[in-house]
């Protein structure tokens, strides 16, 4: 009988060293898979993934993670000036739109025409974007347009402009830019409300992007019919024009022409005769 009841009082102690053992074992067990060599199939499971700025785009809506740069090349600073400002009327990928005509195969002599005398982009739709101060910096302005590039290929290449023959450049511009832009290179007005803008502003690259293009109603002047030396020429006769920025006549008040400026003559004249009386009166007086 001392027997059964000795075994009764031994019993839960195996019981205990059991439980013990499989805390333990449920303790020791991570760091013993941690430490354990080679990556298995379920340590790679469990490997965290490297960081990428695209996964943290992704993973957060509508927005770039603090901290990170979703763009890292010109090609992506171009995509997203591109999408931010001119999208909205050329489309996405430059097949155009009601509000803004198609961009695949203008070239880059064209975007960059445009972006460059601030025409581009406008603010609301007009027949003729007026020349303004540029938007962008040349660095941005050459990321749209090697993005622009990438919608399709063809049109005019930016040129290179050398330096030109200036007498040579005088005969090219009285031939093809003169009627239309004056003899002085001061802009005329055209028909149905265009007009031909005065170049003192353009530089050599903007004048041999406008003889490649053809901006607006001017015609364009391929190879064939200008050719490189030519259009070298005409850029810098036309440098000339902006040195001396020609007058239609008199001293240059704003280049208003000779009426204006007769009339401030006349009133000059005028002021002096008046002061003339008035001092002869009073020097009759005494």
């Amino acid at each position: 009988m001392r027997r059964p009841a000795q075994h009764a009082r031994m019993g839960p102690r195996p019981r205990r060293a059991l439980a013990v053992g499989a805390v333990l074992l449920l303790a020791a067990g991570p760091s013993a898979l941690a430490a354990a060599p080679g990556p298995g199939p379920s340590a790679l499971a469990a490997a965290p993934r490297p960081y990428s700025a695209a996964h943290a785009v992704a993973s957060r809506p509508g927005g770039t993670p603090s901290g990170a740069v979703a763009s890292s090349g010109p090609g992506d600073r171009g995509t997203q000036l591109y999408l931010q400002n001119c999208a909205s009327c050329h489309g996405p990928r430059g097949q155009g739109a009601q509000r803004g005509p198609s961009l695949v195969g203008v070239g880059a002599a064209n975007v960059d025409f445009q972006l460059s005398t601030g025409r581009m982009p406008a603010s609301h739709e007009v027949q003729q974007a007026p020349r303004r101060r540029p938007v962008f910096s040349a660095e941005d302005i050459a990321a749209i347009v090697e993005h622009v590039g990438t919608f399709g290929g063809g049109g005019p290449a930016i040129p290179r402009v050398a330096p030109g023959n200036m007498p040579a450049g005088r005969e090219v511009f009285a031939a093809n830019c003169a009627p239309c832009h004056g003899a002085a290179g001061a802009g005329a007005v055209l028909t149905n409300g265009w007009v031909a803008p005065p170049l003192y502003e353009s530089t050599a690259v903007q004048v041999a992007e406008a003889v490649r293009v053809g901006p607006g109603l001017m015609p364009a002047f391929p190879s064939q019919v200008l050719s490189d030396a030519q259009v070298d020429d005409l850029a810098a006769y036309v440098r000339q024009l902006r040195g001396e920025r020609l007058d239609r006549g008199g001293h240059p008040l704003g280049r208003l022409g000779p009426s204006t400026e007769g009339l401030v003559a006349w009133l000059v004249t005028l002021a002096l005769l008046v002061g003339a009386v008035r001092w002869l009166g009073s020097r009759a007086g005494q």
